[in-house]
């Protein structure tokens, strides 16, 4: 397995759990924006070591979701501000180009501490 991505949650906006309902989670580095802060889980700035892509497995430590689809921007934006959106909706077409889509089963319990991978199988 080739790790491509690695993180860990360094911090729980007070409001994260109101994007569990929709099946979406928020993933920013130290700069996000004041009014997205309370929605967010808190990442370091780390570097992506190749491409994410549909087929590739998400982990939230031992919790493993396969990845069925990557917006042109989620790579972008994860290396460079330590933000995407992850979508558990299992949907292939991508709606939303900063989010990476993940198949559709109930979100991992995240805490501060949580290491985040993305591995290629």
């Amino acid at each position: 397995m080739k790790v491509i991505y690695e993180n860990k949650v360094k911090a729980l906006g007070v409001s994260v759990e109101e994007f569990k309902d929709a099946g979406m989670l928020i993933l920013f580095g130290d700069n996000a924006p004041e009014e997205l802060r309370d929605y967010c889980y808190s990442v370091s700035v780390n570097p992506i070591n190749g491409t994410i892509a549909a087929g590739q497995t998400l982990f939230f430590d031992d919790n493993a979701y396969t990845i069925t689809a990557v917006g042109s921007e989620a790579p972008v934006t994860l290396a460079g501000l330590g933000h995407c959106t992850v979508n558990f909706s299992g949907q292939t077409n991508v709606d939303l180009p900063g989010t990476i889509y993940v198949e559709n089963k109930p979100q991992p319990t995240i805490t501060e501490g949580t290491v985040i991978r993305i591995v290629e199988n």
